[in-house]
Parts: C-alpha cells; structure tokens; sequence
C-alpha cells in the first residue's frame, strides 16, 4: 500500500472516528457535569470522581495502544512519520469530549496533573539517562556468543535495581546490540534483554522502577525489597537466563557458530565516554534526594503543587544530561550509533498515552465504586481478607497496559494503604502487588518506559523487532507460564 493511500486510508478512519467518540461521549457523558463533583475553583482543586465514570470513556485508551499494535503491521510508513500525530488525534479524542461535557476547570486541572506532575518528570528522566548512557561507549569488539551474550544480560540485571531499569537498558543496549551485530538470530536476544534488565532486574530497590520508589515514598524501607522479594526475583531471573542460555546456543549452532569481525583498528577493549558512569551516579543521586529531602514548599500551577523537591530534580537532571553532550565528543556518539529518534518517539507516544490514560487511572482510583469494581473485587475475600494470588495478576495484567506506578498505588492503597501493616503484617500481600507491577511490565511494549525505548534503539540498528502483538507472543509464551509456575511456589 502506497503512502498516499495509506494517508488517505487513516484520514477516513479519523474522520469516523471524529464523528463516533463525541457521540459515544455525549451518550455517557448526560449530567457529567453535575457527576464530576467540581469543587469550588477559589477554594480547592477541581476534582474528578472516578466512580461516575462509564467504562467507556476508555474507549480513546484503548484506540490509542490499538493504534501501536496495528498500524506499524498495516501502515508502516504512514506510522513512521505521523505517529505523532496519531498520539494527538487520540489524547483529543478523550480530552475534547472531557471538556465539553466535564467542563474546562476539570479538564485543565486533569491535564495540568498530569502533564507537570507526571509526564514532564518521566520524559525528564528518561532523556537524561538515554543521554547519559548513550555517551557510554564499548570499544573493541565482543564476540556474540551465548556465553558472551549471557553475562551481558546476567550484569544488566544486576545493576538494574541500582541504577534503575531505564539507566541500566540504556547503558547496556548498545555494546549488546553490536555484540550480536554479526549474528543471524537477534530478536530473541533483545526479547529476553527487555524482560531481564528492562523490568525483573529492578525489583529489588526503589531506585529499580518507578512502582517501588512510589512506594518508598509512601514509607516502605528502602532495602524491604530487597529483603522480602529476592527469592521471587532469584528464582525468574535464573530462569530467564538459563532459557535464554539454551535458545542462544541452539540458534548460535545453528547459525554455523559465527566468529564476530574484528574491531576496526585494532581496538582494544575499553571504555570511551567514562565521565558518564558518573554523570549516571548524578542521576541516582538526584532521584534518591526527590524521595528523601522533604523542604514542604513548592509551585503550584491551577491546583497543581510541583514540590521543590521535584524540581530540583529535574533541573538537576537536565543540568547533567548537558554534561554528557558538552563532555562527550560528536564522535563517540557517532560511533556508539546515538540517535535522537528513539526519544522523540517515546516521548510523542507517550504523551498521548499519559493523557488518553487519564480516565482509566481515575476509575481504578475509585475501587469498588467504580466501573472495574468487579475486578477490584477479586483481591479481597467476603471477610475481607487478601487474596495474595490475584494482587500479583490484577496488578501485574493492568501494569501491563496501564503505567505500572500508578497502578501499584492503586493496589497498594486497595491494600490498606499503611506501609507499617504491609511491611509488617501483611508482607506476602505487598511482595505481590511488587512483583506484579514490577514483573508484569515486560508482558507489553508499553508496560514500562524502557522496553519502547529498546524497541525502538534495536530497530534503529536494524534489528527487525516483533510488532505488539508478536511481541505479546513472546511474553505470552514465556513469562505467562513463568508467572504461573511462580504463583504455585510464591503466591
């Protein structure tokens, strides 16, 4: 199919759609505005009760990952240069209906919170350590073999609880990806990266993923984690790593065990770029002082409180991702093959999943008084005890598809909401909203902010990656079953 009809072919589909979600929204949306419960604008923020909200006012949501998954297979070209615009079109697709039927007091506020309290931080923090990291550079040549490939992979997921999942991906992509640079077989070895040191690997501390350190700031110790979910985290690292092991080596045999070229003027191997290992130091630090300075003073925007601390952790973060590209020459950067398009993309898809996203968060917010209260119910027994099992796999399904950190705040407060009793009495309830936030991130592209950015480097280095549902494939077949042996032994 050729651009222009492929243009043309998603300017009917948006017009449809234009037509179809004002109209599915003005069906659901009579007396939103009464059912909004706005407060009064001079005295306290607008606010958005989840519990009026129908099931499908999703519907933006849902188009929006529909989107990622179909029109890379059905248009390519089309979504190459105008996904973007597509992120647009869908976040508008919610956030016009929104306003018109909730009014612009709510819809402003909702936007604002989102887009300052947790979209500029994300994006912050991914382009500084995908800046950062991608001054890091190997030279010499790794071999690519399984052996080679696997301690690779075994030291991502290391570091990835020290340096967090986003730091530790962004630093070992790369010398991984020209490692296997030779080899026929590559999917599987990038597959397995994003499930090891894009996710499992950072289960450990609250610097390892976002879910975690939310927790850590609702007052789970720092090193509860590490303490209580190292067995969970032991026991599927081993097994990924060992299956990877063995997948690696068949296709590596079968590929005629390949020696790696050797590297272009005899390089040894070594380390260009090193002033960034300690600007990715800058980074942890700046994050762990967000979590542990508490000043009690801020801006506040529309009702919408950017806490000093926060702030200077974002202008920290950008301060060192201008370090590294002043500190780093265009060179090493040429030859570590950087490329800005990984972070443009994530950062327009993104922004239209963070907003389109928006009613999905707010009915889980409102548990068992909101549309998904069937689901809600599931974690609890008639007397009103939890139920370990389905805290791991409603935490860990909706983290696939939704952002991992609020939906763990949701289980969490669904769980009581006091760190002293989850951290005391209630450990295995805790160990399993963790694990599933954590875990369960790598079922999807989208389930955490690194596996996208892996996606999207790996192809831009011309490995052919699985779209979203060949991708599903691959966690469907191997960390579905996974998680259930793990629900017999842990949960």
């Amino acid at each position: 199919m050729t651009l222009k009809r492929q243009s043309g072919l998603m300017l009917i589909l948006s017009a449809l759609m234009t037509l179809c979600i004002p109209a599915l929204c003005w069906a659901i949306g009579t007396n939103a505005t009464e059912a909004a419960h706005v407060a009064d604008v001079a005295h306290a923020a607008p606010h958005l009760d989840g519990a009026e909200l129908s099931i499908m006012w999703i519907i933006p949501f849902a188009c929006m990952l529909l989107s990622i998954a179909i029109f890379p297979l059905v248009a390519p070209n089309f979504w190459h240069h105008h996904f973007g615009k597509v992120s647009a079109f869908w976040a508008l697709a919610f956030l016009v209906p929104f306003t018109i039927y909730y009014g612009s007091s709510l819809a402003l506020y909702e936007v604002l919170h989102t887009i300052l309290g947790e979209y500029i931080p994300f994006i912050i923090l991914l382009f500084s350590l995908f800046t950062v990291a991608g001054g890091v550079r190997l030279k010499g040549s790794l071999a690519g073999t399984p052996a080679v490939n696997l301690t690779i992979l075994l030291i991502g997921t290391l570091l990835a609880s020290w340096m967090g999942t986003t730091g530790a991906a962004m630093l070992f992509i790369r010398p991984l990806l020209r490692a296997i640079n030779h080899r026929k077989y590559k999917v599987h070895t990038v597959v397995f990266f994003i499930f090891l040191v894009a996710n499992i690997g950072g289960s450990l501390t609250p610097l390892g993923d976002p879910p975690l350190f939310l927790g850590f700031l609702k007052g789970v110790p720092f090193f509860w984690t590490a303490q209580h979910m190292w067995p969970e985290t032991l026991f599927a690292a081993t097994v990924l790593l060992t299956l990877y092991f063995v997948i690696d080596t068949v296709l590596y045999k079968k590929e005629g065990s390949p020696e790696a070229p050797k590297s272009a003027n005899n390089e040894k191997l070594a380390i260009d770029g090193g002033i960034n290992l300690f600007l990715l130091l800058g980074v942890v630090a700046a994050v762990l002082m967000s979590g542990m300075w508490k000043p009690g003073s801020g801006i506040t925007v529309y009702h919408v409180t950017m806490e000093l601390q926060n702030i200077a952790r974002d202008v920290i973060l950008v301060v060192i991702a201008l370090l590294s590209l002043k500190l780093t020459t265009a060179e090493n950067r040429r030859l570590n093959e950087f490329s800005w398009f990984p972070i443009v993309e994530v950062g327009k898809l993104f922004l239209g999943i963070f907003i389109s996203m928006i009613p999905a968060i707010a009915i889980l917010k409102a548990a068992h008084n909101g549309a998904l209260r069937d689901l809600i119910s599931l974690v609890t027994t008639p007397d009103g005890k939890p139920v370990d099992v389905m805290y791991f796999w409603l935490t860990g399904m909706l983290s696939s598809f939704l952002d991992n950190a609020p939906t763990y705040l949701v289980f969490f407060n669904t769980a009581g909401g006091d760190a002293v009793k989850l951290t005391t009495e209630a450990i295995s309830t805790l160990v399993a909203i963790s694990a599933g936030a954590v875990f369960m991130g790598a079922n999807t592209y989208i389930g955490n902010a690194p596996n996208f950015m892996v996606r999207s480097i790996a192809e831009d280095s011309g490995v052919k990656m699985p779209s979203f549902f060949g991708y599903m494939a691959w966690s469907f077949g191997i960390l579905v079953p996974l998680f259930a042996i793990m629900t017999v032994i842990f949960f």
